[in-house]
């Protein structure tokens, strides 16, 4: 049985920081601060609709962290302007490690599968823009169940949907939760750390390789196979 990969797609295939022109031309030197504490209520919001199991589209969790920081920031934006952030989210742009590594993964063997919080529609279109939606058999979403990562439901979701087991499963991810998340149910999971500055959580769950790029990422793999 070929091993399947399960790609992590916001912060691992596609840079989420890919909307900091857009926002400079608003916010100004505040982009960068802006840009992550966006994306980090963006994550709050799933966790803690997960817990109170009070689901909506991932799509709205990023649109009310947008209104969050907004006002943690003091900064007054239009409904058009915050339309247009919200349109970036749609066309943001893939790291440049991605489709070399994904057109050398795919030639390898592997099956590769896009695995995400958003929707399906938002992902397919996210992956299309980004010019990666062909190396994908497919794309499994939170949606189908309504049950955002790191709730155990979601990865086993996945392997039935992937048509794979976890032993012969990969998680490909740079959010440390979603890598703990898919060891505790199972699988295997390597922590893309796109950024020195990146901190795994220090808990009792430890990735199963640790890789800064996607580039070579077959040869990490095959070292557990």
């Amino acid at each position: 049985m070929s091993t399947t990969l399960a790609f992590d797609v916001y912060g691992t295939l596609i840079n989420t920081h890919g909307v900091l022109v857009e926002l400079s031309t608003m916010v100004g030197d505040k982009a960068t601060a802006f840009s992550n504490r966006w994306r980090e209520k963006q994550l709050e919001y799933s966790f803690r609709r997960g817990l109170m199991q009070r689901y909506v589209a991932f799509s709205e969790c990023t649109r009310q962290a947008l209104d969050y920081t907004c006002q943690y920031y003091q900064i007054d934006l239009s409904a058009e302007q915050k339309q247009r952030l919200m349109h970036c989210y749609k066309t943001l742009p893939a790291f440049d490690d991605v489709k070399p590594s994904l057109l050398a993964l795919k030639a390898e063997g592997y099956r590769l599968f896009a695995f995400s919080n958003g929707t399906n529609e938002a992902v397919e279109t996210l992956l299309t823009s980004a010019g990666i939606a062909e190396f994908f058999e497919g794309v499994v979403s939170a949606d189908e169940i309504q049950i955002f990562k790191p709730n155990p439901a979601i990865y086993q979701h996945f392997l039935s949907r992937a048509g794979s087991v976890a032993a012969n499963t990969w998680l490909i991810s740079s959010n440390p939760f979603d890598v703990t998340g898919a060891i505790s149910a199972g699988m295997y999971a390597a922590w893309v750390q796109r950024s020195p500055q990146a901190i795994f959580d220090p808990w009792e769950i430890k990735p199963t390789r640790v890789v800064n790029s996607l580039q070579g990422l077959s040869e990490q793999l095959a070292s557990d196979e």
